[in-house]
């Protein structure tokens, strides 16, 4: 049977239709699994007998679960969830004083092998459905207490977002659905590698959430060794992509720059990034590097990212640290490997 948790809107219409079913009971199922937080299509009671019966012979409910918790010391709490086949993946809940941030994964690994990234050290082992990547967002839910419910969604844990496309978009259009999830396309942020091809699809799709690029290199020579993807995707084709792309009245991308010391983070480096970015509505996020087990990167000393940062601002640009979350659980960007760490 098929996991109802990640059919679309546009699905479950078509298979009404093809059942004889007025579209407006969409609306109604809808309202009883993401409203309500019904499991169970026999308590759905403002539908007729045989549409539970026929929905229940069709579908199930299928959610990741929880095989282990560890807390941060910073009050983020990282899940490693097991999912049915036995696969593992992990994501990031981070509380702030305005927000409760969930960082959710698209892929069990990935294969665009990022030098600096620890998700890379696994490779590919298979995509996530539409079902098991909002489900992260649902068990956290259902693990939490009302004040402590997600209420922003950074779509940047394991994988490559967009190479797990389709998938992608349906989770993406049910989490801001009035009638799914009903999360404010403004607290949805989507990070993709440069997958420009993908990028030039997904501005089609009239989802409107903030897109992250993950640039962390001026130079395609850089970006080639830390960056494989530049290889197809040159940073010079990435930013034409970007200065195409279409953003609503006030909405800006997001630049993520990981600062690996000796590598990425020069005054050069600096004043070309400012280069790069002018013109595009932006802001820029710098990450000193997250250490781990599988890299000898480093993170640059304090007043060299200060000196990075300063040097942006000067040039009109928001640029912003950001805060290391997680670290001690090796749950900070770029260290997810849904491993065990009991």
């Amino acid at each position: 049977m098929e996991n109802f948790l990640g059919v679309s809107e546009a699905n479950l219409k078509q298979t009404f239709s093809e059942w004889d079913v007025q579209p407006y009971r969409v609306h109604q199922v809808f309202t009883w699994v993401y409203h309500r937080g019904v499991r169970d299509f026999a308590l759905m009671t403002n539908l007729s007998k045989s549409l539970r019966a026929r929905l229940q012979e069709t579908f199930c409910f299928s959610l990741p679960s929880i095989r282990e918790k560890h807390p941060s010391s910073d009050g983020s709490i990282k899940y490693l969830f097991e999912l049915e086949d036995g696969s593992a993946i992990e994501s990031v809940w981070m509380p702030a004083k305005d927000r409760n941030t969930l960082c959710i994964s698209t892929q069990v690994g990935c294969r665009l092998a990022c030098s600096f990234c620890n998700t890379a050290s696994m490779g590919l082992k298979r995509n996530l459905t539409a079902g098991e990547i909002i489900g992260q967002i649902i068990k956290v839910n259902e693990d939490t207490p009302e004040a402590d419910q997600v209420t922003n969604i950074v779509i940047m844990g394991m994988g490559e977002p967009l190479d797990n496309y389709r998938p992608l978009v349906d989770a993406v259009r049910l989490m801001v659905s009035p009638e799914a999830m009903r999360l404010s396309t403004r607290r949805v942020t989507l990070s993709t590698s440069g997958l420009v091809d993908k990028i030039k699809d997904f501005q089609t799709e009239n989802l409107h959430v903030n897109l992250a690029i993950s640039l962390n290199a001026t130079v395609d020579e850089i970006r080639d060794t830390i960056m494989p993807i530049n290889k197809k995707y040159p940073i010079e084709v990435l930013m034409q992509a970007l200065r195409n792309y279409p953003l609503k009245p006030t909405r800006r991308l997001t630049f993520e720059y990981v600062l690996l010391e000796g590598i990425n983070d020069t005054d050069d480096d600096a004043k070309r990034l400012a280069r790069l970015l002018r013109g595009i509505p932006s802001k820029i996020n710098l990450i000193p590097y997250n250490a781990h087990v599988s890299s000898d990167y480093r993170p640059p000393p304090q007043e060299r990212i200060f000196s990075f940062q300063n040097y942006l601002m000067s040039q009109h640009y928001s640029v912003f640290i950001r805060k290391n979350r997680g670290s001690d659980i090796m749950g900070a960007c770029g260290q997810l490997a849904a491993q065990s760490i009991s």
